[in-house]
């Protein structure tokens, strides 16, 4: 399953390299940690574009490694052109082509000591800053949404996104940045599931289950936001079956989930959304109880197909989901099947 690549054993590291590094230099010395991490936010950076790592500061010294987009560095010192710094080391390996793109920095090696060139590297007292990587974050995922994607891209734009919201929390853009950095994740680790056999199991907790942590620490610094709204959309993901298999309690119990989301977040941007997939399943649900021969039960459903219908129209006069939810309750009212073959 594909990993993104969060840096967190790396930052750990970071704290132990850092802390003898500014004890070194004496910037520690008779001075209170600025930040509650263990290190000075004034040492991280990151960078918007490939940095080469030297062994010395000169372009003709050997090459260490290389920074990709949006992985985190720590600026040593600085000198002239150059900038002394503590730099990921976590390489992809091109010669495996089956390799996934996002992998865990728990197999990376230590980050190495090394000299890159000052420029492209943000900080987080960088002015204008917050703008700079958040752009920079959305051009790697306009990249990656094309057909023929670079490599790295979506890893790019997940973390550069990531660095813009923790670097500048202050910032209009750091709630957006937050949720974007964790979509990407969401989005493509569903996609890597969605391959595999267990993907069409029917109970969820038959499936690997989603990373749900950035999703959840975006609803937890940003509560009442449009982004909180959107994490809860999609950690309904994790619960969803896998496969209806041609039985009722699945859309029966999604369409539950849908309803429950509406009426929590009614004023979000996937409320619409949310209460016409609980219309469209309640409407499956007939379809399969009538299949059962189950009258009392798909009548039911039926009702509450119309009802959920009659309420998303009331609610969202001007959503295409209301005009869609009322061909849903349209076509069960006049006995047509809104799953499978609905021809007569």
């Amino acid at each position: 399953m594909l990993s993104l690549c969060l840096q967190r054993n790396f930052q750990q590291r970071l704290v132990v390299v850092v802390s003898v590094v500014l004890l070194l230099t004496g910037m520690a010395s008779g001075q209170k940690s600025k930040d509650k991490s263990g290190y000075d936010r004034s040492a991280r950076a990151t960078v918007v574009h490939e940095a080469n790592v030297y062994v010395t500061a000169d372009a003709d010294a050997q090459k260490v490694s290389v920074v990709t987009p949006g992985h985190e560095v720590v600026v040593v010192q600085r000198s002239g052109p150059w900038i002394q710094v503590f730099a990921n080391t976590d390489i992809e390996d091109t010669s495996d082509e089956n390799k996934p793109e996002f992998t865990d920095d728990s197999n990376t090696v230590t980050p190495a000591s090394g000299w890159i060139r000052d420029k492209g590297v943000i900080s987080p007292a960088t002015p204008g800053g917050d703008a700079i990587l958040y752009g920079a974050a959305a051009n790697f995922e306009d990249e990656a949404s094309q057909p023929h994607a670079p490599k790295g891209a979506a890893m790019a734009a997940h973390l550069l996104y990531e660095r813009a919201a923790d670097y500048f929390p202050q910032s209009p853009v750091a709630a957006e940045a937050a949720w974007r950095s964790a979509d990407i994740r969401w989005q493509l680790e569903k996609e890597d599931i969605s391959t595999l056999p267990s993907a069409k199991e029917q109970e969820a907790y038959l499936r690997p289950q989603l990373y749900e942590g950035e999703m959840k620490k975006v609803m937890k610094m940003y509560p009442g936001t449009k982004f909180a709204a959107l994490a809860a959309y999609d950690l309904l993901d994790n619960k969803l079956c896998g496969d209806w298999q041609g039985l009722p309690k699945c859309p029966e119990m999604e369409s539950g989930l849908y309803e429950k989301y509406a009426q929590k977040f009614p004023d979000g941007p996937k409320s619409a959304e949310a209460l016409y997939n609980a219309t469209y399943r309640q409407g499956v649900a007939v379809t399969m109880y009538n299949v059962q021969d189950d009258r009392k039960r798909a009548q039911d459903a039926a009702q509450r197909t119309a009802a959920l219908a009659q309420e998303l129209k009331e609610k969202y006069p001007q959503s295409d989901f209301a005009a869609r939810a009322a061909a849903i309750a349209y076509k069960v009212q006049q006995g047509i099947p809104i799953f499978g073959n609905d021809s007569d």
